[in-house]
């Protein structure tokens, strides 16, 4: 068992120093793109792809101000974005109520292929 534990801890390291490096590549990447004001980009046998996504981001304290029923606050004990478009979705609760709590965050995503 020892060896699984040290296998594991080696193979977590390992991948901390891919995940720096993917993070470092990445950033070069996209701030090659921006400078560049492209999107789409054939390089060699690659094309990368810069991708924009909203995602929402909810305020913990007015989002609880913002609800009808405090018990609907047990549903989740912090704001989880998939819960709160479900309760949306069942029109348990409306877009308006909670608009206040709500935030829109920018990502960029960043995607590979191989031709």
């Amino acid at each position: 068992m020892e060896n699984k534990v040290r296998r594991y801890y080696q193979l977590k390291q390992k991948q901390k120093e891919i995940e720096g490096e993917l993070t470092d590549l990445r950033n070069d990447i996209t701030a090659h793109c921006a400078q560049q004001e492209v999107s789409d980009w054939e390089i060699g046998n690659y094309r990368v792809k810069i991708i924009q996504q909203h995602r929402k981001e909810y305020d913990h304290t007015k989002l609880y101000d913002s609800l009808p029923d405090p018990q609907l606050w047990r549903l989740f004990s912090k704001p989880d974005t998939s819960k709160i478009a479900s309760l949306l979705k069942l029109k348990v609760i409306a877009e308006e109520q909670i608009k206040d709590a709500v935030s829109l965050k920018t990502v960029t995503l960043l995607q590979v292929d191989k031709k």
